[in-house]
């Protein structure tokens, strides 16, 4: 067994930090960096490119909505699918010319927070997404939701796709992450987090807070870098899945 190991990063801003981004490099494969509009900026960007180059670590942009202060977890509502095709794009191309300065290249994009809780349930939103990555460059591939919208526009636009599970948030009986507002939605015990990741992994399926399981494709797992605790969760998802013989590698 193979797997992706990533985690949302580069979301600092200016003299505020989230987050510890260079331990968190040296144990994901994969790193989502924010593009500016719900953290992030360019030194940001480009410190974080430049560790995640030195590591090996694979580079995707993180598109969010143009939220700083609610951290792009707010839903926004009224856009226009060109509107959000046009943001989605924009934040790509400020990551990819950043990477080009470092001398890296970005190889994948996922979509952050409420956008990206948007485009597991709202087709426009999903498409959006979608024809955004695929304009900007189709080589690109998208981390996508199993069983969402999100993967059915990706599948539809013919872009590669990488299926993504959480290790550190519950789900409900749909296949959707559970809202921040509820209790348990997420997840902070390191033991607890590394089993479900193992669980996923091995029955290649979502596990639902209520017990459903869900199949579905795990390309790769994610653990969010701003939850208390994460470089500890983090160490014991990778300790469990190469204990357990899964290869951890980053998107071809």
């Amino acid at each position: 067994m193979q797997v992706d190991l990533n985690s949302d990063m580069g979301e600092s801003f200016g003299p505020w930090t989230m987050a510890d981004d260079a331990a968190m490099l040296d144990i994901v494969t994969s790193a989502n960096i924010a593009c500016g509009f719900h953290g992030g900026d360019d030194q940001v960007m480009l410190k974080t490119v430049r560790l995640a180059k030195a590591r090996g670590v694979g580079i995707g942009a993180h598109p969010g909505l143009r939220d700083l202060q609610g951290f792009g977890r707010r839903a926004m509502i009224g856009l226009s699918e060109s509107e959000i095709e046009t943001m989605v794009a924009y934040q790509i191309g400020a990551l990819q010319a950043i990477a080009t300065m470092a001398g890296a290249k970005v190889t994948h994009v996922k979509a952050h927070g409420a956008l990206g809780n948007m485009s597991y349930v709202e087709a426009p939103v999903a498409r959006a997404v979608a024809n955004a990555v695929k304009a900007v460059d189709p080589s690109l591939k998208l981390v996508v939701l199993p069983l969402s919208q999100i993967e059915r526009a990706g599948e539809a636009s013919g872009l590669m796709l990488a299926r993504e599970v959480f290790a550190d948030r519950a789900y409900e009986d749909d296949g959707t992450l559970m809202s921040r507002q509820k209790p348990g939605s997420v997840l902070h015990d390191p033991a607890v987090v590394a089993e479900r990741a193992w669980r996923m992994v091995a029955d290649k399926a979502i596990i639902a807070a209520s017990g459903k399981i869900l199949k579905a494709g795990v390309d790769t797992i994610c653990i969010h870098s701003d939850s208390p605790g994460a470089i500890a969760m983090a160490q014991a998802v990778r300790a469990r899945l190469v204990t357990e013989g899964v290869s951890l590698k980053r998107f071809a």
